[in-house]
């Protein structure tokens, strides 16, 4: 909220600035320097994630593709950080119009600069601007998992423009800058689903729109290099801290709180995805603990700020299990081909844990909140129903009509023989993996 100033006579006022300079920024809204300091450290947290994202991934897919999904996630960097400067801040953070979208006041960053958010958010806008860049750089690389190793990368950069600024950041003004899901009281502390259902979802259609991969159904696509996975598990993990714990847009108990929580129902979902592996299969894998870990991360972010630690666990312990079906079974039984189980962690993730945030909500945790269900609110519980419902429509109506939109342009897919070859060679002419023979003379792989 901008400060609103009263004037009692222009000559008077003119005279007062003029005689006492020094009066006027001491009645401005003052900067915290450490609730500064501590949000511009989570915006470099959560930067980091996107490149974890991309060994995540990276580890996922064939040797092959490697680079091509590398390059989807350096890509996704670039494009939204030019359009979230040019048009995605104003129209996700402007001033609001019909509870729908943010107004182009801010038009290339026009007057973000060193004035607090607000009387209460006492962080520069410019600082504000940086740290919600980065969760719409993530938000929109996470969809490159459903489509990985067959989508054109010109089709994929065309994508990423227009569902940022059509899907992305129309659902962060609706609950975080004003809009009307945030005024019915839907609760997201950092992105359930703004981020995690809406990415889900719309991989999800991306999916069955490009179809499966070539030989999916023949044989089973295995991880190429499971300690690059790993990698990009633990620095999502560390960046997911600056996520939640950064969304209490200050240094304080909040943002402690998020911080445990996050760490707690991350290492739940550890225990519970290995825990199924163990009982259906007889091993645990790593591949298991990580995706573990992952959904416990994308299940407590809707809820980080709002809930108890002993909460967390709980749904650490709920979230393993279920993602594990989504992608073991249910992805099976209906046959579509998420590559990288974007939906089936991210989305499936990102709905149970909005909908557990109007279970286990308590204002004892965030009185700035809302009670859950657990607390005599029955009420939160279906209005976060509603923000799931409504996402889901958006994001994935939203998706579909951009995909045959850019259908029209371009082709969508890679041919046939541009997949078998891989997209690394085929697309960029790199190869991840060099082997030398005995003559010297160095081979792609």
């Amino acid at each position: 909220m901008r400060p609103i100033f009263l004037s009692v006579g222009g000559a008077v006022l003119s005279a007062l600035l003029i005689a006492e300079p020094a009066l006027a920024a001491e009645e401005a809204v003052a900067l915290n320097p450490g609730d500064t300091a501590f949000i511009l450290l989570c915006a470099a947290l959560v930067m980091l994630m996107t490149p974890g994202l991309a060994m995540f991934y990276g580890g996922m897919v064939r040797s092959k593709n490697v680079l091509s999904i590398l390059m989807q996630c350096l890509a996704v960097m670039a494009v939204v950080s030019v359009q979230w400067v040019l048009l995605g801040y104003t129209l996700a953070f402007g001033p609001d119009h019909g509870s729908l979208i943010g107004g182009l006041n801010f038009l290339g960053l026009k007057g973000v600069g060193m004035e607090p958010v607000s009387d209460t958010v006492r962080i520069p806008q410019a600082a504000f601007a940086a740290f919600q860049l980065m969760f719409a750089m993530i938000t929109a690389a996470l969809i490159a998992g459903s489509v990985a190793e067959r989508m054109r990368f010109s089709a994929f950069v065309a994508f990423t423009l227009l569902w940022t600024t059509l899907i992305y950041d129309p659902l962060a003004h609706w609950v975080w800058g004003g809009g009307w899901m945030g005024q019915l009281g839907i609760m997201d502390f950092a992105g359930g689903t703004v981020v995690h259902i809406s990415s889900g979802v719309s991989g999800l259609v991306a999916a069955v729109v490009l179809g499966k991969r070539l030989g999916k159904d023949r044989e089973v696509i295995r991880p190429h290099h499971l300690p690059m996975t790993m990698l990009g598990a633990g620095l999502l993990w560390f960046g997911w801290f600056g996520f939640n714990a950064g969304s209490a847009l200050a240094a304080d108990g909040i943002a402690a709180q998020a911080f445990l929580v996050t760490n707690l129902c991350a290492a739940a979902g550890v225990f519970s995805w290995v825990g199924m592996e163990w009982i259906l299969h007889g091993k645990p894998t790593l591949f298991g603990a990580a995706s573990g870990a992952i959904a416990g991360l994308v299940c407590i972010t809707p809820a980080a700020g709002f809930v108890s630690p002993l909460s967390a666990v709980v749904m650490g312990l709920l979230v393993g299990p279920l993602c594990y079906l989504a992608v073991s079974r249910v992805k099976e039984k209906f046959g579509y081909d998420d590559s990288l189980d974007a939906f089936g962690i991210h989305g499936v993730g990102g709905t149970l844990g909005a909908l557990l945030t109007g279970i286990f909500a308590s204002t004892a945790v965030n009185p700035v909140g809302f009670d859950g269900w657990l607390a005599g609110n029955p009420g939160q519980f279906m209005l976060q129903a509603l923000g799931v419902a409504v996402t889901y429509v958006f994001a994935g109506l939203g998706t579909y009509i951009i995909l045959k939109v850019i259908s029209r342009f371009t082709e969508l897919r890679v041919s046939a023989d541009e997949e078998e070859y891989g997209l690394d060679q085929s697309l960029h002419g790199e190869a991840a993996y060099v082997n030398t023979d005995l003559s010297g003379s160095a081979q792609a792989s």
